[in-house]
């Protein structure tokens, strides 16, 4: 058995390049960006209003003109209306392209018009005022998203603005996720009192998806030859197998012994961690990974954020995920010598501290607890006994937080 530390560097040691993909860039959310993005022109493109108002050259305010006569209105994207006389303006909109024959903006709240004359209210006018200069933001050819990020909303807009309508990004890995067993249902079956609904294999679906992975499902009888048939498939058709369940040495865990007759090589099997402990991480010959989790839901779970994610994060060049920290809100005792993931709700305090309160369930087989809890608070296994206003590492579930 090796600890938390030992299993994510194995983890981690296994991590390569998947390349990269072209996709339409309102479908590239939540990718990886795999190029730099550049101005295909200055931006602002112009001298842009920011103001409703007037628009007139400021020497004519210095030369004393405080009524000007409207020549013409200017909306956004209307071709530009230039003056010929010091005392003509053109009654302008926010984002109008800036005539050159005038180079400031007056607010309707600072001008009276009537009679197609606008009249100052106001001596305080300062030259260029109320205007986007062109280029102030960016100059052609400057990068304005650098590549190695993940794509958000701002990234998709930024995008849009440069005529990019594609976007190449990081491929992400081909994950299957497997189950087995002949107690498990699908989820529209009634069950029989012996028998339960697959679950593990949604949940672990749903939090791929969050993070830009569309995953497949399979699921796997209590037969050892369809067990080697099935997994056979996988390893040659996908890049990472993610199991949930039959890896333990049960009569009917007919898996560890596909995985080493398919010459899968075992990196590690236990970790001193609970929930959790009968993870199994190997690599096949070809480079197909496959990430082993325990049935029961919370170790799956917690499984796979504490490690796939990470594995995840690495493999597509994005930063370690900065470490969080919780105040424990209340005394907590765990015997075993295992580094344990105690689920938490979190909150903050008047001093802006974050507080986790355990949220005990009934074990790794009670998933009708994660939907009450938003985080794991990770315990070092050296100690059994945890003081309320003691920090710990906190590892947030929740995609929202």
């Amino acid at each position: 058995m090796i600890t938390v530390a030992e299993a994510e560097k194995q983890v981690l040691a296994q991590t390569k390049d998947y390349g990269t993909q072209s996709l339409p860039f309102e479908q590239a959310l939540g990718y990886v960006l795999a190029e730099d993005l550049k101005a295909d022109r200055d931006l602002p493109p112009f001298n842009r209003v920011t103001m409703d108002g007037i628009a007139v050259k400021h020497a004519a305010i210095e030369n004393g003109i405080h009524i000007f006569r409207i020549k013409a209105t200017q909306a956004a994207g209307d071709e530009p209306v230039e003056i010929n006389e010091a005392d003509e303006c053109i009654e302008i909109m926010t984002g109008a392209v800036l005539p050159v024959s005038v180079d400031t903006v007056i607010r309707y709240e600072d001008v009276e018009i009537s009679a197609g004359l606008a009249s100052l209210h106001t001596q305080d006018i300062k030259k260029g005022q109320n205007l986007h200069l062109q280029g102030v933001d960016k100059k052609q050819n400057d990068v304005i998203a650098q590549s190695g990020q993940l794509v958000s909303p701002a990234i998709i807009s930024v995008a849009a603005s440069v005529g990019k309508t594609h976007l190449l990004v990081k491929k992400m890995p081909h994950v299957v996720i497997i189950s087995s067993g002949d107690e498990l249902v699908d989820v529209h079956e009634t069950p029989l009192p012996y028998q339960i609904r697959k679950s593990n294999s949604y949940m672990v679906k749903a939090v791929l998806k969050q993070h830009g992975i569309d995953a497949d499902i399979l699921h796997i009888p209590d037969e050892p030859v369809v067990t080697k048939e099935k997994i056979l498939h996988c390893l040659q058709h996908y890049d990472v197998l993610l199991l949930s369940g039959g890896i333990s040495m049960g009569k009917f865990d007919y898996i560890p012994q596909a995985l080493e007759e398919l010459e899968v090589e075992k990196l590690f099997h236990k970790v001193a961690q609970r929930p959790g402990k009968p993870f199994w991480f190997g690599r096949h010959n070809n480079g197909a990974l496959v990430f082993a989790f325990p049935g029961n839901p919370v170790a799956t779970f917690m499984c796979l954020h504490r490690y796939f994610l990470t594995w995840l994060n690495a493999i597509l060049g994005l930063p370690a995920k900065a470490a969080t920290y919780a105040v424990l809100g209340k005394d907590f005792t765990f015997l075993p010598a295992l580094q344990y993931y105690l689920q938490v709700k979190l909150q903050s305090n008047e001093q802006g501290q974050l507080i986790a309160m355990p949220v005990e369930g009934n074990g790794s087989g009670d998933f009708a607890n994660l939907a009450d809890t938003e985080a794991f608070l990770e315990l070092p296994l050296e100690r059994n006994d945890f003081k309320a206003g003691e920090v710990f590492k906190v590892w947030k579930f929740n995609h929202d937080l």
